[in-house]
């Protein structure tokens, strides 16, 4: 529960966020025109508003709604979300948004994606600031890496370390080299010390879409960080430091030790049908730099009494790169560019079957926040949406604000506007859309949650 309430909290306030940055641009390109605002509302109101005031000389009423789906500004005569068409059917007045050119209309509605995409790159600039930006080498992974079924379906092997795709060098872990995986016909692996090619069928990305599991996780060194007393590790002589590289004559990482062990604790009837002890185990470990072997009884839940060291930056090779606040700014712009970029490609999958059953709602939104509170992540979250929302947004769809986009540059290139009725109807036909794909995907987060 408290881990649903922390990841709840922080969808909301990233959510809050992004919609006032939205709409306050929408609502500064209205006010520079000297277009009339009538509301600016945190948060769909339908039927009542939780909270809301009018600043005196204002004509501005702002509020914060009840069904966070999102939020509004109702802007003087224009169709939106707010269905006015009342309004329309009155004289057209100076402050209205049908009454100003073109350009203002279309400066006007770019507004709220605009903001959103710069206020990506400034969260993007200020956490390279703050934090800096570390990474793992993926060629210099000691132990290479772990794969789901699916990658080894198609011919990787746990251990293999990740040189290039298609002759293109792999970096880091993130999504870009997924990217990169999916796209390429051959991908370069070390294995065993020496290189071998793994070769991708077209369909790759989407046969990952279909997995629950990550592609890849990194494989781990056992190293101890602290024993238990009296456990069988203190008795056979390992030491806080040790490296264990070997089990039963077999390299192993974190992963492959606890899998064995289980394996053994789980076959121990039929291996001692064989004459086996299932319970005595060789290990090899290096201590200053010095490699020895030793024997000893796990206990009887086929554990040795150990703690392993969890930190990533004490058992992988760890890039880390600081930057000034000046600095930042380039580095935040290509960031944001950067993944801008990986999210327009990775939507052409949308559109395939496995695509639609990963398209997810406010579930699948709140599980990438983390389960603990973590400043870093949330910025880094929050300005991955923004950049979602402003590229959603800007679709060419009625209702959104790439539809009135659309609508403007046909009245541009045509000289003369749609009809009100059609922009009317292009309104309803879109928010059914939109309410529609609203449905349908925390309908997948509800099949997901249960299934």
């Amino acid at each position: 529960m408290e881990t649903f309430l922390i990841r709840a909290l922080q969808l909301i306030m990233s959510l809050s966020l992004l919609v006032i940055i939205h709409e306050g641009g929408h609502f500064l390109f209205a006010r520079l025109f000297k277009v009339r605002v009538e509301k600016f509302c945190l948060f769909f109101d339908p039927w009542f508003t939780l909270f809301k005031f009018k600043p005196k000389n204002s004509d501005t009423e702002y509020g914060i709604g009840w069904l966070p789906l999102g939020g509004y500004v109702k802007i003087s005569g224009m169709i939106d979300e707010s269905m006015d068409t009342e309004q329309m059917k009155q004289p057209a007045q100076p402050w209205e948004f049908r009454s100003k050119p073109a350009w203002q209309r279309l400066l006007i509605m770019v507004g709220g994606v605009l903001f959103n995409f710069l206020l990506a790159l400034f969260i993007y600039s200020m956490i390279l600031f703050s934090w800096g930006d570390q990474y793992v080498p993926v060629q210099k992974a000691p132990l290479g890496m772990e794969f789901n079924e699916t990658a080894k379906a198609v011919g990787f092997q746990d251990g293999d370390v990740l040189v290039s795709a298609d002759g293109k060098e792999f970096l880091r872990y993130d999504g870009d080299l997924l990217s990169q995986i999916a796209d390429a016909r051959e991908v370069t692996v070390l294995r065993n010390g020496e290189k071998a090619s793994v070769y991708i069928p077209e369909d790759m990305m989407q046969r990952l879409m279909a997995d629950s599991i990550r592609f890849a996780t990194y494989r781990y060194p056992y190293v101890i960080d602290s024993l238990m007393a009296n456990a069988p590790a203190v008795e056979a002589g390992l030491q806080v430091g040790d490296s264990i590289i070997a089990l039963n004559g077999e390299p192993v990482s974190l992963s492959d030790f606890r899998r064995t062990l289980l394996d053994r604790k789980e076959n121990a009837e039929a291996l001692m049908k064989d004459s086996i002890d299932p319970r005595l185990i060789t290990l090899s470990y290096a201590r200053a730099g010095v490699v020895d072997t030793l024997s000893l009884r796990v206990d009887s839940a086929y554990m040795i009494g150990v703690v392993a060291v969890s930190t990533t930056d004490r058992l992988l090779p760890v890039v880390k790169k600081e930057y000034g606040f000046f600095e930042s700014f380039p580095a935040g712009v290509h960031l944001g560019v950067k993944t801008l970029k990986g999210y327009v490609n990775n939507m052409k999958y949308l559109f395939s079957k496995e695509g639609a059953k990963q398209l997810g709602g406010f579930g699948t939104i709140g599980s990438i926040f983390p389960a603990t509170w973590d400043w870093h992540q949330f910025w880094y979250m929050t300005a991955f949406l923004s950049i979602i929302l402003a590229f959603m947004n800007i679709l060419p769809i009625p209702a959104l604000d790439g539809g009135h986009v659309l609508f403007l540059f046909y009245e541009i290139i045509a000289r003369r506007k749609p009809s009100d009725k059609f922009m009317e109807y292009a309104q309803m036909t879109g928010m059914v859309l939109l309410f529609g794909l609203l449905i349908w995907a925390n309908f997948n987060d509800i099949l997901r949650f249960f299934f």
